[in-house]
């Protein structure tokens, strides 16, 4: 199944219906605490007869129409607030908002907790202006990124983030530093889990860049490598006894000569033959065999292997945990 996006792209119109509907929202929130905040001091006496006093009309209309009738009103409200939530779970699961059809009211707790008749829950409600400024700022109408208040709070949200992030990152690491300095056979738990395993593979790709590095050099250093060849014949035939006295025959040099050239050819066949020699399957058995002989002798574990490669281990966590120990926020805002 293609995974959803949470806010999926919605045509304009549908995404100004939602604005609309979450300003009314607010708007009965608003409506609802003040109303829930002006009949809980209109209970305490002395403001009671403040407002008889002040205006016996009103307090008389309030008593009569309001705070006589203030539980089914509320009731109102709360029927409203959970026609919302039905209402919005309906359109999530039309526009397929959310991954599955009852992850709604898990997303908006907020609002299910807001139906709550309780003046603690109801504050809860408050919280849709979050989701209309998400929305706004998605349409570009806003950018909540600009305003003072959400670089405040993101800068100490981004730093509380990566503090703790940082916290568990090393107490972490400290615990599999112990583990390794507690462990008796840990590299050769590593050897027989890990490296035997592989060996056949890591054998191959030892072979296969030995192949391609020797390769890759000699066709870059040919040159040179014809070139210390000739000289190197040039100067062993040129310090022999031997070829010293046949210099002093008749066309000597001229043999001399003719030597030098085809000793530096079969040199520099030869090294060609070798070169080419790499690729053939019987080198490649050859190497094979070499790597697996020495890969053999490199994985013989005694105590001081043992302890070295502890040590390495724990000196690159050692280094992780400097790395993660460093506060990178304090580059990022001072």
């Amino acid at each position: 199944m293609p995974i959803r996006r949470r806010y999926p792209q919605l045509p304009r119109p549908v995404e100004y219906a939602h604005i609309g509907w979450d300003l009314l929202i607010l708007i009965a929130v608003v409506l609802n605490l003040g109303l829930l905040l002006f009949d809980s001091l209109y209970l305490i006496t002395p403001i009671n007869q403040a407002i008889a006093d002040l205006t016996p009309a009103f307090h008389a209309f309030y008593e009569r129409e309001v705070h006589s009738r203030f539980f089914h009103i509320d009731l109102f409200f709360v029927g409203f607030f959970v026609a919302d939530i039905l209402l919005g779970w309906t359109v999530a699961i039309v526009e397929r908002r959310y991954h599955r059809w009852f992850f709604y009211p898990f997303v908006h707790w907020y609002d299910v907790l807001g139906c709550i008749p309780l003046s603690g829950f109801r504050l809860l409600r408050v919280l849709r202006v979050v989701s209309l400024l998400h929305r706004l700022h998605r349409l570009r109408i806003i950018n909540v990124k600009h305003w003072s208040i959400y670089q405040f709070f993101f800068k100490y949200y981004d730093i509380l983030l990566e503090e703790l992030s940082d916290r568990i990152a090393l107490r972490l690491l400290g615990n599999v530093q112990q583990q390794i300095l507690s462990s008796d056979s840990l590299t050769e738990r590593v050897i027989d889990r890990v490296i035997m395993p592989r060996k056949t593979q890591l054998i191959s790709e030892i072979v296969q860049r030995l192949e391609s590095t020797v390769g890759e050099a000699y066709q870059l250093n040919r040159a040179s490598a014809m070139t210390a060849i000739d000289d190197l014949v040039s100067r062993t035939l040129r310090e022999s006894p031997e070829i010293q006295r046949l210099h002093r025959l008749p066309m000597g040099q001229t043999a001399a000569n003719a030597m030098q050239a085809s000793i530096s050819g079969v040199a520099q066949r030869l090294v060609d033959e070798l070169a080419l020699g790499i690729h053939s399957p019987e080198f490649r058995q050859l190497i094979e065999r070499t790597a697996e002989s020495g890969f053999d002798s490199w994985l013989t574990v005694d105590e001081k292997s043992n302890r070295i490669t502890e040590l390495v281990l724990y000196d690159i966590l050692e280094m992780l945990k400097e790395q993660v120990n460093r506060q990178r926020w304090k580059d990022r805002y001072e």
